[in-house]
């Protein structure tokens, strides 16, 4: 098993940012990029599935900075245009007590949202693609995994599309802000699964 030797705060500072893809550039997020993001993370077609949903630009302000995540997340850029974001979230794989050290740090979730404006161009792909490259090149990481509302179908075919596989189903497992049980899906993928060359 290949574990990884990032186990500090910041897995994300051992990567040489920014990464570019061939049409894509990928930094780490800074404060200013929160009021960018806003711009579509605020749009009721995009909060429909992300996990908050701020009422205000302030709410998603202290949302990200509050909730440590913007530590975690990854801005997309196409010609200097924010088109999206994404995540990268570094965690310990669950492990019994006896060999829990070798667990820490070895897998990571993915998330992404992107601006429906620049939908349709294969710009979701493409980053995730990356994010994967990353996880599984300078990270070392052994397993990425990624979760969404079985109703959200544009974001498990993206998962499928870049060779992820489906690993649950869970049955009205997931409370959407709707007050709906929903069901929700996971999906996975190993390091030797991820084919070196596309």
């Amino acid at each position: 098993m290949t574990t990884s030797p990032h186990h500090g705060s910041d897995p994300l500072s051992s990567i040489s940012w920014p990464v570019r893809t061939d049409r894509l550039l990928l930094r780490r997020a800074g404060e200013a990029d929160l009021d960018l993001i806003w711009a579509y993370r605020g749009r009721d077609d995009v909060t429909r599935w992300i996990s908050a949903a701020p009422a205000t630009l302030s709410d998603h302000r202290a949302a990200f900075v509050e909730g440590d995540f913007a530590h975690r997340l990854v801005i997309v850029e196409r010609d200097g245009i924010v088109v999206g974001d994404a995540m990268i979230k570094v965690e310990d794989a669950w492990a019994q007590a006896e060999v829990r050290e070798a667990a820490r740090g070895t897998q990571a979730e993915l998330g992404w949202c992107f601006d429906p404006d620049h939908g349709g161009r294969g710009y979701a792909t493409e980053t995730v693609r990356a994010l994967v490259d990353l996880c599984f090149g300078p990270l070392g990481l052994r397993r990425v995994y990624a979760l969404c509302f079985a109703d959200n179908e544009p974001s498990w075919r993206l998962m499928e599309r870049v060779g992820m596989r489906r690993e649950q189903h869970l049955v009205k497992e997931s409370l959407h802000r709707s007050g709906a049980w929903l069901d929700g899906l996971g999906y996975a993928l190993l390091a030797e699964e991820w084919p070196p060359h596309r």
